[in-house]
């Protein structure tokens, strides 16, 4: 476990692969490949991809095929899901799928799995999802984990490509019952405080108090997800964070939206319920010019003890995304 400097701290990236207002899912892809790139250069650590289906704001449905995409267009940088919805899939073709990007780009695939449907109960069905799905997550996590494994080579249904190859599987959550599945078998535990704030510090407390160490991991490992819209200045980080603090707010009033130009902050588009109801949702963002990003993130290491800080960054502007990843790789040099 760090000691929750920031400097000892591994900085990733989450990509909701965001199709901005008046833009494209075209577009959306080779800002993605542009900003894996650049992250490779900055010492980020791994880059993942969520599913999510039937999001007009949203273009990373077939993460698989755009895990792939990203992977060609890197070198070193770890490419995985964060996550695939296991639930919507037939665990053997989870295990293919995963087995062929393993073997195409060999020890830089990360399989996060989550049980959420990504999207809403019509599309679900029509991903010939079960209703008793979610309740199933754990007995398909271990049924992947059986098709990955080189003792099922003598299986009577095996994963070609797939078995054997070691890929690392994530457990993904935003409640304390993934924390549990995740301790049980003894796998590494990311957590959705990105969205889902509310009870990160009691997963990751039963997380660790309930790990049991596997042929996979021998001490417990926490990723915690944030948001960080990060400037040169602390004003021109609260005009960008308008474009993410209305993405959020359409979430909640359930008006979806595309990302939306930044406005300035002081314009009042909400009201104090809803402004409530989005602070609690977005407790873990930090927004700000380098100092003040700096100060705050040692603040959530210090309070967390988490071993990795994965990155989501909603900004409308690519050229206003990558500098705020740029900022949080400058901070994490200079507190060394």
């Amino acid at each position: 476990m760090n000691t929750n400097k920031l400097h000892q701290t591994r900085i990733s990236a989450l990509d909701l692969a965001i199709v901005r207002d008046g833009g494209t899912a075209s577009e959306t892809f080779k800002n993605s490949v542009n900003l894996a790139q650049q992250l490779e250069k900055w010492g980020y650590h791994r880059f993942w991809l969520a599913e999510h289906h039937n999001m007009p704001g949203i273009a990373s449905s077939a993460t698989s095929i755009l895990i792939a995409h990203i992977a060609a267009a890197t070198k070193t940088l770890r490419i995985g899901s964060g996550g695939i919805m296991l639930p919507n899939h037939a665990p053997l073709i989870i295990a293919e799928q995963f087995g062929t990007l393993a073997t195409l780009f060999p020890n830089r695939i990360d399989l996060g799995l989550g049980r959420a449907p990504g999207t809403d109960q019509f599309t679900a069905s029509a991903l010939r999802r079960d209703e008793h799905a979610a309740m199933e997550f754990p007995a398909n996590v271990q049924e992947l984990q059986l098709y990955l494994s080189e003792g099922n080579k003598n299986g009577r249904v095996r994963a070609i490509p797939g078995e054997g190859l070691n890929i690392p599987i994530w457990i993904l959550g935003s409640s304390t019952d993934s924390a549990y599945l995740a301790a049980s078998l003894g796998l590494p535990y990311a957590f959705a405080s990105h969205f889902a704030p509310a009870q990160l510090h009691t997963a990751i407390a039963i997380y660790r108090n309930n790990f049991k160490p596997s042929t996979y991991l021998k001490e417990p490992y926490v990723i915690a997800c944030v948001n960080v819209i990060a400037a040169d200045t602390d004003k021109e980080a609260q005009r960008l964070a308008t474009s993410f603090k209305k993405l959020f707010l359409g979430i909640i009033t359930g008006n979806r939206q595309q990302l939306k130009e930044p406005v300035n902050p002081d314009e009042d588009f909400m009201d104090p319920m809803e402004e409530a109801a989005l602070q609690q949702m977005i407790a873990y963002t930090f927004i700000g010019g380098p100092e003040k990003l700096k100060k705050e993130l040692e603040q959530f290491l210090e309070q967390t003890k988490v071993d990795e800080l994965m990155v989501a960054s909603a900004i409308y502007e690519h050229q206003a995304r990558l500098r705020s990843y740029e900022i949080l790789a400058e901070i994490k040099k200079e507190t060394l």
